[in-house]
């Protein structure tokens, strides 16, 4: 018997655990088989009335829950654009955990929605194209910044830049440039693979006259890329500084129906043993 979980980071706002669990139910119409969200860390503390009465779940409880009903196999696929550390450290530190107190349950962890090592993936890049082209004005072209939260790894930004490049291609002629940014980072050089940040990008002599659009690297609302969060203030912010620029934002990816097809790809990679990012086999099953 096994358990599917789709997982993110998780979020105090009700919005990401609404889509959180809209994804998690057309991943289950298609799979044919329950997929339940859950998330890291956070949404646990949202008050249930607000998540539609029922209290939202976070990973290490609800696996354990899963394993106490006889769940011998747990399935995580990951809500997240590329391997942050919450996937490759707390995570099995984590499952590490359940399988003490359950050591009969073997864990695996699919890639996310960004597979470096794997094949040449464009519909991530596709869906943020579509998002853009949505804003754009027949008028004139826009630039356009392809922008995420920031990250403290590099290899999550290196997905950014990645797909930053492959927006650029697909969109063409479409927009003039397109530069990928980060909403915040950390202080210190070691951080510097973040710049620029989304507010030094507004206000370089490049973006600041004309449209400019901002491809949203998010996949859920919340305080961040939710109505009034903070980028919608850092836009605001850069505006006021400069009236001849206007700053649109596209809706967030993963809100698009077409995350769905990404994830089931993902999804059905690690239950055929195709490709995952992580296996955590049963303690129970080693030899001595």
């Amino acid at each position: 018997m096994r358990a599917i979980f789709l997982v993110d980071n998780g979020s105090l706002r009700p919005q990401a655990t609404h889509n959180l669990r809209r994804v998690a139910s057309l991943l289950s119409q298609g799979l044919g088989e329950t997929v339940q969200a859950a998330s890291l860390l956070h949404s646990n503390k949202i008050p249930a009335e607000e998540v539609d009465g029922i209290p939202a779940i976070t990973l290490g409880p609800a696996a354990e829950r899963a394993a106490e009903q006889g769940a011998t196999e747990i399935i995580v696929l990951p809500f997240f654009f590329g391997p942050s550390k919450a996937l490759t450290g707390y995570l099995p530190e984590r499952m590490a955990e359940m399988q003490a107190r359950f050591p009969d349950v073997k864990v695996r962890v699919a890639q996310p929605l960004v597979d470096e090592q794997g094949d040449n993936d464009l519909r991530l890049a596709e869906l943020l194209a579509d998002n853009v082209r949505e804003q754009c004005l027949p008028e004139a072209t826009p630039r356009v910044a392809l922008v995420d939260h920031g990250s403290p790894i590099p290899e999550v930004t290196a997905v950014r830049n990645r797909l930053a490049g492959q927006l650029s291609v697909l969109l063409g002629s479409d927009a003039t440039c397109v530069a990928a940014a980060s909403m915040e980072r950390r202080e210190g050089d070691e951080y510097r693979f973040n710049e620029p940040l989304l507010e030094n990008l507004l206000a370089n002599p490049d973006f600041h006259t004309g449209p400019v659009i901002l491809a949203m690297l998010f996949l859920s609302p919340g305080r961040h890329a939710g109505e009034g969060g903070d980028i919608a203030e850092i836009c605001h912010a850069a505006q006021q500084r400069h009236p001849g620029m206007t700053v649109t934002t596209t809706a967030l990816v993963g809100e698009q129906p077409g995350i769905v097809d990404i994830l089931h790809t993902r999804l059905r990679q690690a239950l055929d043993d195709e490709r995952f990012l992580l296996d955590l086999p049963a303690p129970g099953d080693a030899t001595s």
